[in-house]
C-alpha cells in the first residue's frame, strides 16, 4: 500500500491528465502527478531516454532492469523486463540479470554495460578499467545515454521504494 494517496486524475489539470492518459494512469505516474511540473519534466526526460538517442535499446533495458535489481525495486524490475522483452531482450537474459556475471547469454558490449551499471549503482562511479571497457565499445553519445539511463532509473527506483508504489496487473498498464 502506497505511503500517501495517489493523486486524483479527475482533479488534475488538462495537461497533467493528458500525460497520465499517455502513461495509462500507472501508479508511479499518479504518485508523481502530485507535483505537475516535476511530473511533466520527468516524463520528458524518461521519453528521451526510452525513445531518442543512439544507445542500443537492448543494452539500455538490460542496464535499467539491472539498476532496478540493485536498487531492490520490484516495480521497476517487472516493468523493464517487460519493456526489454518488447525491444529484443530474451527471456534467458531477463532471467540471468540477477547473476549476469555467471551467464553466457550476454555479448561483450552487454557485459561491459552491465559492469558499468553495477559500479555506478554500487560504487557511485565506475572504475577506470570498467569505464575504459565500455567507452571503447560505445560512441560518446551512447556512453552518455547509458550513464543517464542508469542515473535516471536509480532515481526512479528510489522514488518507487520511498512511496511504496503498488504493483499493478500488467493488463492495467499495457495497451
Amino acid at each position: 500500500m502506497a505511503r500517501i494517496q495517489y493523486s486524483d486524475p479527475s482533479k488534475a489539470s488538462d495537461r497533467t491528465r493528458e500525460i497520465l492518459d499517455k502513461n495509462r494512469n500507472a501508479n508511479i505516474f499518479r504518485m508523481m502527478a502530485h507535483s505537475p511540473s516535476y511530473f511533466e519534466q520527468y516524463c520528458r526526460l524518461g521519453g528521451a531516454i526510452r525513445h531518442k538517442g543512439e544507445l542500443d535499446p537492448v543494452v539500455r533495458e538490460l542496464a535499467i532492469t539491472r539498476t532496478g535489481i540493485l536498487c531492490e525495486a520490484p516495480y521497476e524490475i517487472v516493468a523493464h523486463k517487460r519493456i526489454g522483452k518488447n525491444v529484443g531482450v530474451t527471456d534467458e537474459q531477463n532471467e540471468a540479470l540477477a547473476n549476469w556475471q555467471a551467464a553466457s547469454c550476454f555479448n561483450e558490449v552487454q557485459r561491459a554495460a552491465l559492469a558499468f551499471t553495477d559500479e555506478i549503482v554500487k560504487l557511485n562511479k565506475p572504475t577506470d578499467a570498467t569505464f575504459k571497457a565500455i567507452a571503447s565499445k560505445l560512441t560518446p553519445a551512447a556512453l552518455v545515454e547509458l550513464q543517464l539511463s542508469v542515473g535516471f532509473y536509480i532515481m526512479t527506483s528510489k522514488f518507487l521504494e520511498t512511496f511504496e508504489i503498488d504493483l499493478q496487473p500488467v493488463t492495467e498498464v499495457v495497451g
